[in-house]
């Protein structure tokens, strides 16, 4: 896309779509909800093979349900990501509510760093805008750059409004060194399917053999950093509630893996309880664990 393409399509479409209220984005997100699912089928033999295989215990009626509840909440998913290019500080503070921030903060008046470790569940885009309204340390985000240097830069800008700073892994050590005298939260999605030949922790997910990125771990350990993971879970249509776990105050103190094991059980159990909320679309087994290991 030329860079006329990029800001025509950036000022006389995102933007305007993101100036409309709420309740005409989710409209757009029902309709696009027909088409997506009922027209289109986007990705339906991926979702349902990730459910049938994640729960071998629910009915067909039962998997269906959930899928169709996984449409509608990807397509809101859309809209609310187009509101946050707009948002305000006091709208985004209101649709994202933390329930104890208080236990992150207190790493704070320790003087201790962390890393938050998360997964795509809920609106992990809007909690990317709001999370530093209700924490205290400097808040960094690992973040894959875009191809297109137009919408890396307006996406950076976007999700960095509020104080997030949007890192590349290879920007990540030295925006620490940059802020050593700062206390520092670095978020890392940890719940994808690792890169071919990327270093895994593996585990039984979900039913299934899993390989999870040990990024964050290896991260936590080399800079002795309190380990806090959590789920966003879906008050209703466009609110949601951040609820906080600790995984582990001293990385060294815990065998290898046992970061991402802890991490792995509390995602499970977060996504069981309402299986819609997760990113179901993702081909999240897509590699089998390699002999040698």
């Amino acid at each position: 896309m030329g860079n006329a393409l990029n800001y025509l399509f950036y000022y006389c479409l995102i933007i305007p779509l993101s100036l409309l209220p709420h309740r005409v984005l989710y409209f757009l997100s029902d309709v696009m909800y027909l088409v997506v699912y009922r027209v289109v089928g986007y990705r339906k033999e991926v979702i349902y093979t990730n459910l049938r295989n994640s729960f071998p215990e629910k009915t067909e009626d039962e998997l269906r349900e959930i899928m169709r509840k996984y449409y509608h909440h990807m397509c809101d998913l859309v809209v609310e990501s187009l509101k946050n290019f707009t948002i305000s500080k006091k709208e985004a503070d209101k649709r994202m509510t933390p329930r104890n921030a208080e236990l992150p903060n207190s790493y704070f008046e320790k003087g201790k760093s962390l890393v938050f470790i998360g997964g795509h569940y809920g609106n992990w885009e809007l909690y990317g805008v709001a999370v530093p309204l209700t924490i205290k340390h400097k808040m960094l985000a690992l973040f894959t750059p875009l191809k297109n240097k137009f919408f890396d830069e307006k996406i950076r800008k976007s999700r960095s409004k509020f104080g997030l700073l949007m890192l590349s892994s290879e920007e990540i050590r030295e925006q620490l060194e940059l802020h050593k005298d700062q206390l520092t939260a670095t978020i890392f999605a940890s719940d994808q399917s690792p890169r071919k030949g990327q270093r895994a922790y593996w585990t039984t997910f979900l039913n299934q053999e899993t390989g999870v990125q040990f990024g964050a771990e290896k991260f936590a350990r080399q800079y002795n950093m309190a380990v806090i993971t959590g789920g966003i879970f879906k008050v209703r249509r466009g609110y949601y509630e951040v609820h906080y776990q600790l995984i582990c105050e001293n990385p060294s103190e815990l065998p290898e893996g046992e970061i991402m094991e802890r991490f792995t059980r509390v995602q499970e159990d977060i996504i069981k309880k309402q299986p819609e909320y997760w990113l179901w679309s993702h081909k999240r087994w897509k590699y089998k664990k390699p002999l040698e290991e």
